[in-house]
């Protein structure tokens, strides 16, 4: 297991440097993209109910994300197998990152406040009533009784240019602190107004 990098490591300004990672369907993908800003996302486990909350908010308008220059990657502490279970779907790149490199490179870490805090018990409560009817439906399938990497990991959103430069990083206070799709856009449609005035 690796050990921990600093707490949020990554800012505005700061460089991510060149990688492909492997999603668990699809071809590789460049990170950063050579045409396309990258929003990276650090979620949870494998049929996580408050990570699938989220990301059906981001599956529902992904034609908006892309036509905004956006390219969405999302990292899951999960085995590869276990996460193909639960992202068939989904209509971008899922990446299994079991060993937490990523998360550690990044500095995304697990604490118990991820469900304590009480901001997150509302979304809880909607994701778990909203995955038990699509389990009942036969839609999803629910998660592991004990999920690779544990249940108390936290969220990060990073947006990253082509050149590597990270335009903006949220690190999550709990389990549902992440960035909605509309300050995704604001925040793509600011980069693309600062680059323009730099031009």
């Amino acid at each position: 297991m690796y050990k921990s990098a600093p707490r949020k490591p990554f800012g505005p300004g700061s460089r991510v440097g060149p990688r492909e990672l492997t999603p668990v369907s699809g071809p590789p993908v460049p990170v950063p993209d050579p045409v396309r800003l990258v929003h990276l996302q650090f979620r949870r486990f494998a049929g996580c109910p408050v990570c699938n909350l989220h990301l059906r908010s981001v599956v529902r308008r992904h034609a908006e994300i892309e036509a905004a220059g956006i390219r969405e990657v999302v990292v899951f502490h999960s085995p590869p197998e276990e996460l193909r279970e639960h992202t068939a779907d989904l209509p971008f790149a899922v990446v299994a990152d079991p060993d937490k490199r990523l998360y550690a490179e990044f500095g995304v870490e697990p604490a118990p406040r991820a469900l304590l805090d009480p901001r997150v018990w509302g979304p809880i409560l909607r994701a778990v009533a909203r995955t038990t009817w699509a389990i009942l439906r036969g839609r999803e399938r629910g998660p592991a009784s004990r999920p690779a990497g544990g249940r108390l990991g936290l969220p990060a959103d990073f947006l990253i240019t082509a050149d590597g430069s990270v335009l903006a990083a949220k690190y999550g206070e709990h389990a549902y602190d992440q960035w909605a799709v509309d300050e995704l856009l604001r925040l793509a449609r600011t980069a693309r107004r600062d680059g323009a005035a730099r031009a």
